[in-house]
């Protein structure tokens, strides 16, 4: 062993990961590679190449939806016509919203611009009712701010101040396309940066909103409206449902909504106007000429360190995949994704379900009441894994014109999505409906259905193979699964009932001890020192809870495994967090992302079980050891 080589019991993610590591390249135009990424990458790669045999005809498809996903790919590729019609497809938005001089002028068309995806002064929508989850509500709250988040505006914040400086140099490049004089372009640009500091004075921390059950605060409509006025949100809500408006509205971020005249009054209604001109030009400089496009990247380039945006190739890909993502979902599961694989991780699912209703019985902190209301959102969790079987009807609606531009084919596209937004207030919940296309590398859990997807491009080694060993599978896949299973019980997920209502279904000293253990669990990641900066374990406590639960789970069902081994588990759950990153996205994801830095991810829940300890002799003498009294073992 070389004097460089890292034990295994000092660093696991350094062990298993660290000769990878030393030789991975960043792609130019990715923030990341290793892991999760580098399944993406070889996703997005085999999908450009079909791509662009079905836009030559070497490829067909029996997906009807395709055929538009192909054309608006077609379209973003002609950079010879976005370049000839530079900002001219935007410029009557661009007037229009120049020419609002009042509230009043507002308020006339708020419905309007609501319809092609403006910014107005406070954010609305419809979302699932959280206390009645077979229904949809209408939902309030701020609007978003130019920063990562509102501890960035803090005095003397470094990366604060530069984010703000790229983000003005930006504006300032693509506001001289515009027909405003040059004190027009400084105005718009300074009255944008003073509406976003009011802003950001009154919207909630990244932290707040990582408590989302906090956001149900109901209010009536009638109150709200006098919050918010001179805004006329009576006047909005008619025109978007006649004499059907609704009575109660869900307010997401109270204290916003309620100090809204610290942000938008007659007084500062020029700041808003002008926000909003630089929002409608920002968003629409990415579906513009290629220069603009360029442009417009540049806040998010210096966001994340990465150094150059993607090929034309790869935008055309990327930005045809994302607004046709089920249909492109549905076109790789049928194309890659086998049958054998999908029946094998369905027994995984259920064989981690029933575990965690073992688990559940053998829980020293429940009493049986809480327990068999557990095991009850258990055995009702619903599992999609794969794709879906058929297509969404909206996206059948996403029709634009051969001769439509880039930007306009965006713009009509946006508009059946609002209007099928809105459209949902007064119509059931589709709970059959994935959060989640085929084609993505990821996995989630939603409180409001209660279930469980995992989408087919995630189902690939180092995750899962039918060539792995059940050990490396379980330490891979199972443990995400267990991951995501555990997320139905954490800090939020514990919230919710089977039903996916927000509803209290503990008692009262059951969850006492379980707030407990969530303590326990925040101070386990609180303050640990990463890239210049500390780990938040309040941020991150709801995925550090379900990575505990995850592996409980999964080491469990090990214990039922002949010949299992314990050095394949571990070693490939620290293999699926590999990841080498940008060092600006890392600093981002430290004080934004709800999830810990990987390598923690990797290294501090197996210190929890004593299986890890078992397996490679590690004693109190290594860097990977823990007391067992602080050890934390939730589910």
């Amino acid at each position: 062993m070389s004097e460089t080589t890292v034990r295994i019991q000092d660093d696991l993610y350094e062990a298993v990961n660290g000769e990878w590591l030393k030789t991975a390249v960043i792609p130019d135009d990715k923030p990341t590679t290793g892991g999760f990424a580098t399944l993406a990458q070889n996703v997005e790669e085999t999908m450009m190449a079909d791509f662009k045999d079905l836009a030559e005809g070497k490829k067909k498809t029996d997906i009807p939806e395709m055929h538009y996903a192909i054309e608006l790919y077609k379209k973003v590729l002609d950079t010879e016509r976005r370049t000839r019609e530079g900002i001219a497809p935007v410029l009557p938005v661009l007037e229009q919203i120049k020419a609002l001089e009042t509230v009043d002028d507002l308020n006339k068309v708020a419905a309007e611009l609501l319809m092609k995806g403006r910014a107005l002064p406070l954010r609305i929508g419809v979302s699932t009712d959280m206390k009645d989850a077979t229904k949809h509500s209408f939902i309030i709250c701020g609007p978003n701010i130019i920063l990562p988040d509102t501890t960035y505006y803090a005095e003397g914040h470094e990366a604060g101040q530069r984010l703000l400086g790229v983000y003005s140099d930006m504006v300032a490049k693509l506001l001289r396309f515009c027909p405003l004089t040059e004190e027009e372009q400084k105005t718009f640009l300074e009255d944008t940066l003073a509406f976003d500091a009011l802003v950001a004075k009154k919207v909630k921390s990244r932290l707040e909103w990582s408590e989302y059950y906090k956001n149900y605060n109901p209010m009536d409509t009638d109150e709200v409206a006098a919050l918010v006025a001179p805004f006329d949100l009576k006047k909005l809500l008619s025109d978007l449902y006649g004499d059907n408006i609704p009575s109660k509205i869900i307010v997401y971020d109270p204290r916003a909504i309620k100090e809204m005249n610290g942000y938008f009054s007659a007084e500062t209604f020029k700041l808003y106007a002008h926000w909003l001109y630089v929002k409608a030009l920002l968003g629409a400089s990415r579906n513009l000429s290629p220069e603009m496009n360029a442009i417009g990247r540049t806040y998010g380039r210096a966001l994340s360190g990465i150094a150059s945006d993607p090929t034309i190739e790869k935008e055309a890909f990327q930005t045809a995949s994302g607004v046709f993502s089920e249909p492109v979902g549905v076109y790789y599961g049928r194309t890659y994704f086998g049958e054998e694989a999908k029946k094998d991780v369905e027994c995984i699912v259920q064989k981690i379900i029933d575990t965690y209703k073992l688990r559940i019985r053998k829980n020293t902190f429940l009493a049986e009441p809480t327990k068999e209301k557990a095991i009850k959102k258990l055995s009702t969790i619903e599992v999609k894994i794969g794709y879906p079987d058929t297509v969404r009807e909206i996206y059948s609606k996403y029709v634009f014109d051969e001769n439509d531009s880039y930007y306009d084919a965006i713009a009509k596209i946006d508009r059946i999505d609002q209007e099928d937004l809105f459209d949902k207030l007064y119509k059931p919940v589709d709970r059959t409906e994935w959060p989640m296309p085929g084609h993505m590398v990821n996995a989630c859990y939603s409180p409001y259905r209660n279930d469980i997807t995992f989408p087919a491009a995630i189902l690939q080694k180092p995750f899962y193979s039918l060539s792995q060993t059940v050990s490396e599978n379980l330490g891979g896949i199972g443990a995400v699964i267990g991951h995501e299973i555990s997320h139905a019980f954490d800090n939020n997920g514990a919230k919710f009932d089977e039903n996916g209502n927000l509803n209290n279904w503990w008692l009262e000293e059951d969850f006492a001890a379980f707030k407990e253990l969530t303590g326990d669990m925040i101070k386990q990641f609180d303050g640990i020192e990463f890239h210049g900066g500390k780990v938040n374990g309040e941020l991150t406590v709801s995925e550090n809870i379900a990575d505990n639960g995850g592996l409980g789970v999964t080491i469990e069902i090990m214990h039922t495994i002949e010949n299992s081994s314990y050095k394949e588990f571990f070693m490939n759950w620290a293999r699926v967090w590999c990841m080498k990153a940008k060092e600006e996205y890392i600093r981002l994801r430290l004080t934004n992302d709800v999830h810990s830095p990987n390598v923690l991810r990797a290294n501090m829940a197996p210190r929890n079980f004593p299986e890890w300890y078992e397996a490679f002799d590690v004693t109190d003498k290594d860097k990977m050891y823990i007391a067992p009294e602080k050890r934390i073992s939730i589910w």
